[in-house]
């Protein structure tokens, strides 16, 4: 296969990956989520920025500088009246608010995924491949990655990094 070829061939691959991301404008965005049965209420007290809810799961939105959209409260689900935060503790996720923790369903996930994923329809988003596998967290509390946020110096030690105490000999 000549250069040439090869070359034809990765321009065309390369073309057909590329896709342009359509941003949208707040009122349009305001508008699409209307229309595909989401429940718009205006924050109090501000202006140019939303509350949307489905499913039993609640984000919020507001107008950038730009005039695009921003998400400004990440989708977590409904909670009494919080939007609760999705925290997997690699043996169970749960949807944790200020005042309680519950464990979280496959239809807790379902709804949550289906939401994050119309949020991102809606508002212009991009769809990562990762995120349209399934439900992703918002904190990651594994033991082995505990503390791991925190700067180096401030981490605690691990016991196969402290030092085992000398053995004294009479």
């Amino acid at each position: 296969m000549g250069s040439a070829a090869r070359g034809g061939r990765a321009r065309l691959r390369a073309e057909l990956m590329a896709k342009k991301i359509k941003s949208k404008s707040f009122e349009d965005a305001v508008s699409w989520f209307r229309d595909h049965g989401f429940e718009v209420t205006e924050a109090p007290g501000t202006n140019g920025r939303v509350f949307l809810k489905k499913y039993n799961v609640s984000a919020a939105i507001e107008r950038a500088v730009d005039g695009e959209v921003k998400i400004f409260a990440y989708p977590g689900y409904l909670v009494g009246s919080e939007i609760s935060k999705l925290v997997d503790q690699g043996y169970q996720k749960v949807l944790k608010t200020t005042k309680t923790e519950i464990a979280a369903t496959a239809d807790h996930l379902n709804a949550l995924h289906q939401f994050a994923e119309e949020l991102k329809e809606g508002s212009g988003g991009i769809s990562l491949y990762n995120e349209s596998l399934g439900t992703v967290s918002a904190e990651y509390k594994y033991d082995r990655v505990r503390n791991r946020d925190l700067p180096e110096a401030e981490r605690p030690k691990r016991p196969w990094q402290k030092t085992a105490p000398a053995n004294k000999t009479a």
